[in-house]
């Protein structure tokens, strides 16, 4: 998949629910997790992350909406139950992009809402638990982004795979491109003519 995703949470109170996000977010491929306000015990990974991902993703703890420092170009994706968020069947993930979710008896903050670039809801009846919304999220972001053969119109799976990338030859910053790259692809170097 192209691009990349953090994953993080604001105002969080139980360390399994963090450990249980930690680990969703490192096994769908995260590129670094990150806490908003939460206290000293929640800022370390809890023995629910089995994965251990502070070994192998960046963690950031950032004490206010404020002082939060994401990527350049990197947008906000706030997952929270409002009246104007967007269903998350029908949202476009971002290329590049930072999923924030909510504490387990609250809301994102105000502030937190204001900063967010979109807001996406899970479309179910009541709030579920946080480390299941966001493994959600991300397994909806792994699916829109990445490529998986078409869904069939009947039950089952995919009648046929879907195709392979087609790799265009190099361009130059003019817009043209390399003359020969056909050849090159095909097991003969550009420039050379075939006998």
């Amino acid at each position: 998949m192209r691009g990349y995703f953090g994953v993080g949470a604001e105002g969080l109170s139980k360390r399994m629910n963090l450990g249980s996000l930690m680990r969703s977010a490192h096994a769908f491929g995260a590129s670094f997790f990150f806490t908003v306000d939460a206290g000293p015990a929640i800022r370390r990974a809890p023995r629910s992350d089995t994965s251990n991902s502070p070994d192998h993703l960046p963690v950031f703890a950032w004490d206010t909406v404020e002082t939060m420092n994401l990527p350049s170009r990197c947008q906000l994706v706030g997952v929270e139950l409002t009246d104007d968020a967007i269903d998350l069947p029908s949202f476009m993930h971002p290329l590049r992009a930072a999923y924030v979710l909510g504490p387990e008896r609250g809301s994102l903050s105000s502030s937190m809402l204001a900063r967010c670039d979109h807001i996406i809801r899970i479309p179910t009846k009541f709030c579920i638990n946080v480390a299941t919304a966001g493994a959600i999220v991300l397994y909806d972001r792994h699916r829109a982004l990445g490529r998986y053969a078409d869904r069939p119109v009947t039950a089952g799976g995919p009648k046929q795979e879907r195709a392979s990338h087609a790799h265009g030859g190099p361009i130059f910053r003019t817009g043209r491109q390399v003359p020969g790259w056909e050849k090159a692809e095909a097991g003969t170097v550009p420039g050379e003519t075939e006998d």
